[in-house]
């Protein structure tokens, strides 16, 4: 099985994410930890990465797809895979279809979580992050015990730029104008599925694991 997750920042796909990846047993590739790991192991691939990451440029596509291909081509992956956030644009969708068109296999599902922009906002705006350790609480939905600190090291707790209305609006209008042609790309495919991420996090669960048990026709 081989799926797709796609949604905005904010629509909770790294948490939906973790659940398909347990609960399936296989998988979940995020481009952002390939990233790390590329970049912490000193590969020559995260080195080039690394010089674009260091100017807050994006990394170029071919990168990021060979980083995806090394990942999905080796022994853990054999028996399918979610990838998170991957391909966020059309040149790495076309990319990922020829690469698994060379090993005789296709994307079975692409998943799309929506949700208004406001929500989107409210849920953004609202996160602290620690300026010691790095955790994160929502003032909303994960507070801490004492306002503005950290539960687990006691460090401050700030609200980081980008998580600013100002600067989340720019990341939401991003994110549209590059996944947009994506996600017309796995629907005209007849591939993709829009899934409503309004709701508690148990429910989203449940509203993606329908579509999944009913493309793998299990009742």
């Amino acid at each position: 099985m081989r799926l797709i997750l796609l949604g905005p920042p904010g629509v909770g796909k790294g948490t939906q994410a973790r659940l398909i990846e347990e609960h399936y047993r296989i998988p979940c590739i995020s481009t952002g930890d390939l990233l790390r790991e590329e970049v912490a192991a000193d590969t020559a691939l995260g080195r080039y990465a690394g010089s674009f990451m260091e100017k807050g440029d994006l990394v170029p596509d071919e990168a990021i797809v060979e980083m995806v291909r090394k990942r999905i081509e080796g022994p853990l992956c054999r028996n399918g895979y979610l990838l998170d956030g991957f391909p966020r644009t059309l040149a790495q969708a076309q990319a990922l279809e020829e690469m698994l068109r060379r090993h005789g296999v296709e994307i079975d599902l692409a998943l799309n979580l929506e949700l208004e922009e406001e929500e989107l906002v409210r849920r953004l705006t609202g996160r602290r992050t620690c300026q010691r350790c790095g955790a994160i609480f929502h003032v909303l939905f994960h507070p801490p015990q004492s306002e503005g600190v950290c539960d687990l090291c006691g460090g401050a707790l700030v609200q980081r730029e980008d998580d600013r209305e100002e600067a989340i609006r720019r990341r939401l209008g991003h994110y549209r104008e590059e996944t947009a042609p994506v996600i017309d790309y796995y629907r005209k495919q007849g591939k993709l599925k829009d899934i409503s991420a309004s709701g508690s996090i148990g429910e989203v669960e449940r509203k993606i694991d329908r579509i999944i048990r009913k493309m793998l026709q299990v009742p």
